[in-house]
């Protein structure tokens, strides 16, 4: 694994740390169990709905949905039966940025931002520095519509940070994630594989 992705790791699990230390001294907590950092492709009225947790770094992440997803896509849920719901569950600071990103987008660009992430993730994650990598993400998102100056917004906009890290937070707490892809189907979280054929499995059992 890169080096550098290594020591951004580290210092983004520092980060995820301090959060939660704050929430656990929140009064509020419960507000903390809300996350909407989800792109969702499928009807909601599916009868199998799939949770994807993934970092962007992750290259078990990008084999997941560069060769399954299109799978249970074409297979499911273009046929109504799933609805794919897929939750920013970042491993360091290149995935915590690039998922910034990804809220920052219109709903209409999101799916096309996270197959141009996956695809090219060894080439994008490529930098010794953080700052080589977001002027890689630069130029992935300024295809997408957000320019230099809007690209700097986003990275330090608080909401969204918020939201993405108190997901992580939560979902990890919730489904007892460790790594990533985790895949939770109906709530229940996928053991074995996360191959299509164990996920198939399951969703016949469902539908």
């Amino acid at each position: 694994m890169n080096k550098s992705i290594i020591k951004l790791q580290l210092l983004f699990l520092a980060k995820v740390c301090i959060v939660f230390s704050l929430l656990i001294f929140n009064s509020n907590s419960e507000e903390y169990q809300k996350y909407n950092n989800t792109v969702v492709i499928g009807p909601d009225e599916a009868v199998v709905k799939i949770k994807i947790f993934s970092s962007l770094t992750c290259p078990h992440c990008a084999d997941f949905h560069t060769k399954v997803v299109p799978e249970i896509k074409k297979e499911y849920v273009e046929s109504g039966k799933v609805q794919l719901i897929f939750v920013d569950f970042p491993l360091d600071q290149a995935s915590f940025n690039a998922s910034k990103l990804l809220h920052c987008l219109d709903q209409n660009k999101q799916i096309a931002f996270l197959d141009i992430i996956y695809e090219n993730q060894s080439n994008w994650t490529q930098g010794s520095n953080i700052n080589e990598i977001n002027n890689n993400l630069k130029k992935i998102v300024e295809k997408l519509g957000i320019n230099s100056n809007l690209f700097e917004k986003c990275l330090m906009n608080e909401s969204i940070s918020d939201k993405i890290l108190n997901g992580r937070i939560d979902a990890g707490q919730k489904y007892s994630i460790s790594s990533t892809p985790t895949i939770v189907i109906n709530e229940k979280k996928l053991e074995g594989s996360a191959s299509f054929k164990n996920i198939k499995k399951k969703i016949e059992k469902l539908i």
